[in-house]
């Protein structure tokens, strides 16, 4: 059967996170129903992952499979964006090959963590916002240990259900711009508040809380109540998932 991926981008603030559960409106779940709408039947879609409450995406994919679109590809993107709320966007419907999986072809995906030293009114949903500069010298340390492992229990949230810890990490950087911090990690996969985890075990690195040292032996202890606390939701993105050229068909 023919399967699509489509290109998703939402502000993650009034979603229970991506995934489908009983307690709480998803970001999957307000697809799905929108896009019964349009084929006029049940459709089900598998994300490239799952992104918790409050968490954002800029490139979310999932894949989906039907027989036939109902409409040309460009149109149905067009429709489903004139139903979906405002805070959801389909930025493209893309061809792949069959057995092309959102979650399983993944080879690379990217988050960035935003903080900020100022108070904005406008963009305090999508940063966490500090109110006193940290030391990105001995934080920019870090990331580079980051290279040197690849479990990270450490920065795993209590009772997951990952069959393993181990993590490929590929980049890991802070980059300043006035006012902001930006981190910015690339990796095989992650794991559940991975992200938010390291930052925030990052942030009290920086603040001068624990030392560099500390922090290397907070990874090896493999134990998630030796890190820091999580940084909030709001200042995560999920920025990029990459895929093998090979899964792609022309449109």
């Amino acid at each position: 059967m023919p399967r699509y991926f489509l290109e998703i981008s939402y502000d993650g603030t009034d979603y229970h996170g991506w995934q489908n559960q009983p307690n709480g409106i998803s970001v999957q779940e307000v697809i799905e129903e929108k896009l019964a709408t349009l084929f006029k039947a049940p459709v089900e879609i598998t994300g490239s992952g799952r992104t918790d409450a409050g968490v954002h995406a800029m490139r979310q994919f999932a894949h989906f499979d039907c027989t036939e679109l109902p409409f040309p590809q460009d149109e149905l993107t067009y429709k489903l964006n004139r139903i979906l709320p405002i805070d959801i966007s389909i930025r493209e419907i893309h061809p792949v090959i069959e057995t092309a999986h959102a979650r399983f072809d993944a080879t690379l995906r990217s988050y960035h963590y935003h903080i900020s030293y100022i108070k904005d009114p406008f963009r305090h949903k999508y940063r966490y916002t500090l109110w006193q500069p940290l030391n990105l010298g001995v934080m920019q340390e870090a990331a580079k240990l980051l290279f040197n492992y690849e479990d990270f229990a450490s920065f795993c949230k209590y009772h997951h259900d990952a069959k393993t810890t181990l993590c490929k990490i590929q980049k890991a950087e802070w980059v300043e711009s006035p006012n902001n911090l930006n981190f910015i990690i690339s990796s095989d996969r992650f794991l559940r508040n991975m992200v938010r985890a390291i930052v925030g075990t990052m942030v009290e690195l920086g603040k001068g809380q624990i030392s560099l040292d500390d922090f290397q032996h907070i990874i090896e202890a493999k134990d998630r109540k030796a890190a820091g606390f999580s940084c909030p939701a709001s200042g995560l993105f999920l920025a990029e998932v990459q895929y093998p050229d090979s899964i792609w068909l022309k449109a």
